[in-house]
């Protein structure tokens, strides 16, 4: 096996020019959005002084984000995958205007940053829902692993830097300035696609889009295959509910402070950026589900292990893993649920999957804030990373991903074809 077989291939960038436009375009709002993350927060502290208020614009954010998620799906199944990208973002801009107008005023609104922070999550999962379903026509079904692995190398260094960045900005110019790059980089990102052609799906009948997104649950629930990967992918974001516990963890089980519980949040990405990078090796892969079953199995392992290794210089590592395996398990998941899903439908699953992944989050917490109710923070995280690995091999016993003959990142055909 040679370093190339290893490294995540670039050539897509150079002979895909929709591709690249549409790679800088998100690597751009990424870090606007990157610098958004530490602005509103801030400024909603520095105006209430209540934690609460904080949690109430990121709940609206997320409820905003879940509407436009089931919503975008179906809007992309019915129009012009390009124009519903340029108008999310737009409007998203908007958004960030007004946010930098806020900001300027003597006594700043709460009520209009909450408006205002469920508008963006809105219009943002409206544009995401139209560009995951026009990705495979852009790249082509056969080139998705190798188009999702740049889009997760690119996206983990955007976040990584831009929170720093938008600090940075804010206590050397304020919260203004980091509104108006926001707005920026939103105005360049439309401008970057402006470019993109037309992706007008097939036509369907006029129905309601209630049904429309029926539907797609239909072609999940029965389609076999295609629920493993739902299933899996909504284990894998429940046990990364372990970073809630994080701070706990820090101060009562490795007897650190912030440095150390701020390294325990930098170990993840860290390993997942690596995943991404190093994931050449899974494009030709004859079992991609086994693989993908195999590293959920691996990062639920990893976080039973950070209940259990009781130093932090232990469990950073066993982070770094657990982000590299979480990284090759997305990346399979993704390439695969596009593989097995029709284009027709490919909107309305894209968003079913996006939305999962944000309810997850959300059970997921609650989970994680249960299990500390009741055992110690080191005992939570074991407990929960033990769960989902006896869950994990139940699931692969059950779906029968074990034994199952499958046709890894060939196009999606008939429904049989598509994972029964």
């Amino acid at each position: 096996m040679t370093l190339s077989d290893i490294l995540v291939d670039t050539s897509l960038l150079r002979r895909n020019p929709a591709f690249r436009q549409i790679l800088i375009a998100r690597t751009v709002s990424l870090a606007g959005l990157g610098m958004l993350a530490v602005s509103v927060p801030v400024q909603v502290y520095a105006i209430t002084g209540s934690s609460f208020h904080v949690g109430l614009v990121a709940a609206l954010d997320g409820a905003g984000m879940f509407i436009g998620l089931l919503l975008g799906g179906v809007l992309a199944d019915l129009y012009d995958r390009r124009r519903l990208i340029l108008i999310a973002r737009g409007v998203c801009g908007i958004g960030f205007v007004a946010l930098a107008v806020n900001s300027l005023l003597v006594s700043p609104s709460v009520i209009v940053i909450c408006t205002l922070a469920f508008w963006d999550g809105f219009f943002g999962a409206l544009g995401v829902s139209a560009l995951m379903a026009a990705m495979p026509h852009i790249v082509g079904r056969e080139n998705l692993m190798q188009a999702g692995a740049l889009g997760m190398m690119t996206a983990r260094f955007a976040t990584i830097a831009a929170p720093a960045l938008g600090g940075a900005i804010i206590a050397s110019a304020g919260l203004t300035w980091n509104y108006a790059l926001a707005a920026g980089a939103t105005l360049l990102t439309v401008l970057t696609l402006l470019r993109l052609p037309p992706m007008i799906p097939a036509q369907q009948e006029a129905v309601n889009p209630l049904r429309l997104l029926g539907e797609a649950f239909s072609f999940v629930l029965g389609q076999r295959f295609v629920l493993a990967i739902f299933t899996f992918g909504t284990l894998l974001t429940l046990a990364s509910s372990m970073r809630i516990l994080f701070p706990a963890l820090g101060a009562d089980a490795f007897g650190g402070g912030a440095l150390e519980v701020g390294l325990m949040y930098s170990a993840v990405p860290v390993g997942a950026t690596i995943g991404a990078v190093l994931s050449g090796w899974a494009r030709n892969l004859g079992r991609p589900d086994a693989v993908m079953a195999g590293m959920c199995l691996l990062a639920f392992g990893c976080v039973a292990a950070v209940g259990a290794v009781g130093h932090v210089s232990l469990a950073l590592p066993v982070l770094a893993t657990y982000g590299y395996a979480t990284a090759i398990a997305s990346l399979l998941q993704y390439s695969l649920l596009q593989a097995h899903t029709p284009d027709s439908q490919l909107g309305r699953v894209n968003s079913l999957w996006s939305a999962q992944d944000t309810l997850g989050d959300i059970i997921g917490a609650l989970a994680a804030g249960l299990f500390a109710q009741a055992l110690t923070p080191a005992g939570s995280v074991f407990a929960l990373g033990a769960a989902a690995m006896v869950a994990s091999v139940l699931l692969a016993w059950v779906f029968g991903l074990q034994k199952r003959n499958a046709r890894g990142f060939a196009p999606a055909g008939t429904p049989e074809g598509a994972g029964s």
